[in-house]
């Protein structure tokens, strides 16, 4: 009878402790924004902060409560998530420009004038914290992997020919984490139908970068002489294209006497 008593007990405690959390879930339950629920179901899941927010999370808390007006920040999901979210609000979707990353470094520094052997964690940013790393470059591509690390689609790798990391653009889905990581800040995001880049990261003169890379760009300006849209500059003794003039003609790379000025096709993976 002890036994019985005591299991009855016990069911009834458990049947009492059962009523009162279903009655407590019941009036004190958070009510989720159901926009909220159904855009955060739409996006990839990335996380990567392309879209100006803490990740996917907080884009959909912001779209759904009304917070961005704006539909077409999700760079991973592209024109059909766009489209989806802006269904989703009742907010038009605007164009959404696939992006890619690419490497600004040629990668030609020469292996017999590193700064130092360096023998500490392999990482970009442990690298740099010594003399601002390894390389004769101070503004190339450390490669030791950083990159490689966050890409969620490996879509980056280090070239065992040069030891520079390299981007497949056709894996790439322009989430931006690999730029946002790399210490040297020699990453950038392009939109796909860019043609033309500038493979060197190089603020120093030219007689300087020339005795670190033998392809690293020397600010001669033969490419903004040469220019028919006016659409490439020489800032800060390194070449920059603006990419609302660009045409993509390949004039600049023509002439360029190093051959840092690269055509490149994102969307098949060429280059030259």
């Amino acid at each position: 009878m002890e036994i019985i008593t005591a299991l009855i007990v016990l069911a009834v405690i458990a049947l009492v402790c059962a009523v009162v959390l279903t009655i407590a879930a019941t009036f004190f339950a958070v009510k989720e924004n159901e926009k909220v629920v159904a855009v955060r179901d739409c996006l990839p899941g990335a996380n990567c902060g392309a879209c100006g927010y803490s990740g996917c999370d907080g884009y959909a808390k912001a779209l759904g409560e009304g917070e961005c007006d704006n539909p077409s920040l999700c760079i991973p999901g592209g024109a059909d998530v766009a489209a989806q979210l802006g269904e989703i609000m009742g907010l038009a979707a605007g164009d959404v420009e696939a992006k890619v990353a690419y490497v600004a470094c040629n990668g030609h520094c020469k292996p017999e004038d590193r700064k130092y052997v360096y023998d500490g964690i392999q990482s970009c940013k442990a690298a740099k914290l010594n003399y601002s790393g390894d390389t004769a470059c101070t503004y190339a591509c450390l490669g030791y992997g950083d990159c490689v690390a966050v890409c969620p689609k490996d879509a980056i790798h280090i070239s065992k020919e040069n030891g520079v990391a390299e981007v497949d653009p056709v894996k790439c889905i322009g989430c931006s984490l690999c730029a946002k990581t790399c210490p040297n800040g020699v990453i950038h995001m392009l939109g796909e139908s860019a043609r033309v880049v500038v493979k060197c990261s190089s603020h120093d003169k030219g007689a300087v970068t020339r005795k670190a890379c033998d392809n690293g760009c020397i600010g001669c300006m033969k490419c903004q002489k040469t220019c028919p849209q006016g659409a490439i500059k020489v800032e800060n003794n390194l070449a920059v294209i603006d990419y609302d003039k660009c045409t993509g003609c390949g004039a600049c790379h023509e002439v360029c006497p190093v051959k840092c000025i690269h055509l490149e096709n994102f969307v098949c993976g060429t280059h030259f």
